[in-house]
């Protein structure tokens, strides 16, 4: 395994990086103040990025495209791994801006993995929320009781949700409902629902700990009518696959949120390291135990960062070689949601009251940083599902 980015990249993640420093650092701190407020210098960087992704490989939300078990005899780095190596840069700069950025939102992975070819083209372009969790249903999405009942050529939503990303400002939201409560988990299918449709009404925005310029929505669907043309997929409820096409929207965005945890924590880890730069070793030639210890916390901190890019990496070159991934991609997201968070908090934790202080920004990273151990599967809900695929057991049988 080539343990470098792909050279194919390095315009990609050039112009991303620069983007990073040069836009999203400058306004980091103001919209993280202005909660809620709509980042306008967004608009102009999203047709930047749209042109890029006209282009070929770019930072694009909806990574995932092919099906699985397809792979061709040549190995590609494709567009899942540029963009989580793209979505690695811009979270150097900011992750809410990130989330906040215009047609990258991770409805619109779920699009990608799901859709079929007349949905793909016809939602192309479209900004996409995703809202999965209810009040009563956390991180179990199967016991999801939000109701789709079919009318005729449309479908009525009922239902409430939470924690929804972009839910105020994206085109369109995907939604999580079933189609049959009695038959549990394989009933559940995934709506596009387009913003402004009557009976989806934005209850509320959530105050949160971090990610401040990202909106977090509740919204509410109350007899929402929504074409039969938007379930994504096929309607056929298949009991025998039961939750698993709905689940493979989580084999592509668990590596690209492993990816901002990943860049949320190299900004910490370069500015501790900008910080004291005279107690290391820039060519590493120091035993580990004749390090100081703060060097040697800050050496371990990179040796566990690198662990997780690269576990992130190969998620992504999986999904790009269209190979089974759904255990490293959990992998993945486990150990970079984790990493980071204790990377992000450590280097506050080392840099005192400089740490601790507005006057920089790592304790806003260490806030931002402990979303991306939440979101699309807690930590322990990712090792819940990779001891599952380990012993070869499903939900019922492990839980």
């Amino acid at each position: 395994m080539n343990l470098q980015n792909p050279k194919k990249f390095k315009i990609l993640l050039d112009q991303a990086h620069e983007v990073a420093l040069n836009v999203l650092r400058p306004i980091s701190r103001k919209y993280d103040k202005a909660e809620h407020a709509y980042p306008k210098e967004l608009d102009m960087l999203a047709s930047l990025l749209d042109g890029m992704n006209d282009g070929g490989e770019g930072i694009n939300a909806g990574a995932a495209v092919g099906k699985r078990g397809t792979q061709d005899k040549h190995n590609k780095n494709g567009v899942n791994m540029s963009t989580a190596l793209g979505i690695v840069e811009m979270c150097y700069g900011d992750t809410g801006l990130l989330l906040s950025m215009p047609r990258q939102g991770l409805g619109n992975s779920a699009i990608a993995a799901v859709a079929n070819d007349e949905q793909l083209e016809r939602f192309k372009g479209t900004w996409a929320a995703m809202a999965i969790t209810e009040p009563n249903c956390g991180s179990d999405s199967a016991a999801i009781r939000t109701t789709a009942t079919q009318d005729g050529d449309e479908y009525i939503l009922n239902g409430e949700k939470i924690f929804v990303t972009s839910g105020e400002r994206a085109d369109s939201v995907v939604v999580w409902a079933t189609l049959d409560k009695k038959l549990g988990r394989a009933a559940i299918k995934s709506f596009v629902v387009p913003k402004g449709t009557a009976g989806m009404n934005v209850e509320r925005l959530e105050h949160k700990l971090g990610i401040k310029a990202s909106d977090t929505a509740v919204i509410r669907f109350d007899q929402c009518r929504v074409p039969a043309k938007n379930l994504l997929g096929h309607a056929e409820i298949d009991v025998a696959k039961g939750f698993a096409g709905v689940m493979e929207t989580f084999d592509n965005t668990r590596p690209l949120v492993a990816a901002m945890a990943i860049g949320c924590a190299k900004a910490s880890l370069e500015r501790i390291k900008e910080i004291f730069h005279r107690e290391l070793d820039s060519n590493y030639a120091t035993p580990y135990l004749q390090c100081s210890n703060l060097a040697a916390q800050i050496y371990k901190m990179e040796a566990e960062w690198e662990a997780a890019r690269l576990l992130m990496l190969k998620a992504t070159w999986m999904a790009d070689n269209k190979q089974p991934n759904s255990k490293e991609a959990s992998i993945a997201k486990a150990k970079a949601g984790r990493v980071g968070n204790e990377i992000t908090l450590k280097c506050v934790e080392l840099a005192a009251s400089v740490g601790y202080n507005e006057t920089e920004l790592l304790e806003k990273w260490a806030r931002d940083s402990k979303i991306l151990d939440i979101f699309e599967g807690t930590q322990q809900i990712q090792q819940l599902i990779i001891a599952r695929r380990e012993l070869g057991k499903n939900s019922s049988e492990l839980k």
